[in-house]
């Protein structure tokens, strides 16, 4: 009798977990300008799309079931009082088009659809017949007034948000000139050759977000309690400055959908120029995949120049070839190694720890970014920083067991120990003034982290390994037990793997969107022993980062047949769940115990191998834009991730 009556009660628990479930997920769609005639009326350089394509779009939404919510919805659900449809789907309007009062406005009365709408402050307050748009001028007739706001609020339909009171624009971000977003950017003061102060800086935001809120609570009678970032750019800094002065939800341009439980950094769906519904459609209802990664891995000592207009010339070769190559990502060296030796002599960056040789790498980044649209990794040591030896963190560097060959100026690499927590401060703070001075997507850490079965013997790890780990404090006692050795190699790659995660995490405060690759010697796959050489693992990797960056560079471990080396070693990698979407394999395209590039035709069959094993990611190192090597007619066709056989426009 009651095992009936169980057994209903379980699968009404389970039923109402799903439900739970599906009322804490939504997506926001991010809109701009609508025009019946998009192209004759638009707003210089404004997303815009028609009115008819806009109701085929809520006609759809209807029809397929998503419903629209308003941010009050969303915040009653977070806080417990309703739950979420099924299908969430918050509408948002940026920068406050007239078009958001002429024509998005009826059709949200017409479907009773609620949305959230985001004016410029600055721009709503001018009386002038035209405003700054970005770096050009519109005609103020185009935005809306403050009446209309009003009346949009006051139907209950619209709830206004802060889009900042001028913050919708791009101020000096480097030396070059390059205008980056003003909300995330500290502005570089030509006059003092200096860059705008941490005080300065805050202060600066804050001003603007308590004027935008205080001009809105005046006008509309309702005080926003939501910022919608300009250009969709945030750091945690203007998160914790926004939740301060009241306005704690924020909106960003990020992908993907959002928890209830999270509305902080709020991801949007950005409506492109003229989308239509397929664009709509795609975005909802296709299953995200990981995009094919194509790298090229380039080396900022190649742009620099002591010349400026020849470093600027440089600087148009690279772009001109990454163009033309048609990839997506590029690694790019933030630290400076004329020496090529692997160690950091110098930065690319203003920083407090080593000489910048120029202030060259956030120009760099953006130029990439914005003229060829690929996602720029920073590329720097995790350890192999050669600081000054007046530095008191220039001796704490991890050390050779007494007896081993080698010692430390015999090293590959002269590492800090990343047992030293005074080491482990500097190179975090070298990582976040990256990261405050420059605009970038991700993180490459060098393959200078690693930790050999004779290292680390400095006091600081031996003072580790004997009172945390409890291991002898002798490595040739460690080595002689398979058992001992086998957990000082997983707490060495565990420590190595905190130590970069640490610094990601310093990173994300300013760039809180950046993804993380880190480079992995081959050897640890093909040989399982070789992990305690390098403290290195796959699995352990592919755990800790966006992306794996396997150093697959036959003719550097020498040998002697590299397609059967390669085959091996990608049969390794595709032999682990999920790793064929999160490794990229790194070729060379230079022939260092040869002092020569490798030929083209040699590459481009190395390629054409992985693509036939089902290798999704790959690229190569270096990158020679001055001399053109590798030859863009031999690797394009194998590079490229246009649909086409020809370069898009």
């Amino acid at each position: 009798m009651h095992r009936p009556i169980a057994i209903l009660s379980l699968l009404l628990l389970l039923l109402h977990g799903a439900a739970a479930l599906a009322g804490n997920r939504f997506v926001v769609l991010s809109y701009h300008d609508i025009q019946d005639d998009p192209q004759g009326q638009r707003v210089a350089d404004a997303l815009t799309i028609s009115s008819a394509e806009l109701v085929a779009q809520f006609n759809w939404l209807r029809a397929h079931g998503y419903r629209p919510v308003s941010l009050d919805d969303i915040v009653a659900a977070r806080e417990g009082r309703r739950p979420l449809p099924d299908k969430a789907v918050l509408l948002t309007f940026d920068d406050g088009y007239l078009s958001t009062y002429t024509r998005v406005f009826p059709l949200l009365k017409l479907f009773a659809y609620p949305a959230l709408v985001a004016p410029m402050v600055k721009w709503i307050e001018s009386e002038a017949e035209e405003i700054p748009y970005g770096d050009k001028k519109a005609p103020r007739a185009a935005f809306l007034n403050w009446r209309q706001l009003r009346e949009m609020v006051d139907s209950g339909l619209v709830e206004i948000a802060s889009h900042s009171y001028d913050l919708h624009h791009g101020v000096t971000g480097n030396p070059q000139g390059n205008r980056q977003p003003a909300a995330t950017t500290r502005i570089y003061l030509g006059a003092t050759g200096r860059y705008e102060d941490d005080d300065t800086y805050r202060r600066r935001i804050r001003t603007d977000l308590a004027r935008s809120r205080e001009i809105i609570a005046r006008r509309t009678g309702h005080t926003p309690r939501a910022v919608v970032w300009p250009y969709g750019s945030y750091s945690r800094e203007v998160l914790d400055i926004a939740s301060e002065l009241g306005m704690p939800i924020t909106f960003t341009l990020d992908e993907g959908d959002n928890d209830i439980h999270h509305l902080t950094a709020i991801k949007r769906i950005l409506l492109p120029d003229d989308a239509r519904l397929a664009d709509l459609v795609a975005e909802l209802e296709l299953p995200a995949r990981a995009p094919f990664v194509r790298v090229a891995h380039i080396d900022l000592d190649y742009v620099y120049d002591e010349d400026p207009r020849q470093q600027e010339a440089n600087l148009g070769h690279l772009l001109d070839r990454i163009k033309a190559l048609d990839i997506n990502t590029v690694y790019l060296q933030a630290y400076a190694d004329p020496d090529g030796d692997g160690n950091a002599d110098a930065l690319y960056f203003p920083n407090r720890h080593l000489p910048m040789r120029a202030d060259l790498f956030n120009r760099v980044a953006w130029q990439l970014r914005t003229r060829t649209g690929v996602d720029v990794y920073a590329w720097l040591p995790v350890l192999a920083f050669r600081l000054p030896p007046e530095h008191p963190a220039a001796g704490l560097r991890v050390q050779r067991e007494a007896g081993a060959n080698g010692d430390a100026e015999g090293m590959d690499y002269e590492r800090l120990s990343p047992f030293s927590r005074a080491a482990h401060e500097v190179v975090r703070e070298i990582y976040g003034d990256l990261a405050k001075h420059a605009h970038f997507q991700g993180l490459l850490f060098h393959d200078d982290a690693y930790l050999g079965d004779h290292e680390d013997a400095s006091p600081q790890a031996l003072a580790v390994y004997r009172e945390q780990w409890q291991l002898p404090g002798s490595l040739a006692a460690i080595r002689r037990d398979p058992a001992m050795l086998e957990r000082w190699t997983r707490r060495k790659t565990e420590t190595l793997i905190y130590w970069t995660q640490t610094l990601a995490e310093r990173v994300r405060y300013y760039r809180p969107g950046i993804k993380t690759a880190r480079n992995l010697y081959a050897r640890t796959v093909l040989n399982p022993r070789a992990r305690a050489w390098f403290a290195q693992s796959l699995p352990a990797f592919l755990e800790a980062y966006d992306y794996t960056a396997i150093m697959a560079m036959p003719f550097m471990e020498g040998a002697r047949h590299p397609q059967r080396w390669l085959r091996r070693l990608a049969t390794r990698v595709l032999q682990i769940p999920g790793a064929a979407e999160r490794v990229v394999f790194e070729l060379q395209s230079r022939d260092w115990r040869r002092r020569q590039a490798l030929a083209n035709s040699v590459l481009a069959e190395q390629m054409r191998l992985l693509r036939a094993l089902g290798i999704r990611n790959y690229g190569y190192y270096p990158d020679d834009f001055i001399h053109q090597q590798p030859d863009i007619g031999a690797i394009r066709p194998l590079m490229s991730l246009s649909d086409f056989p020809y370069p898009r426009p």
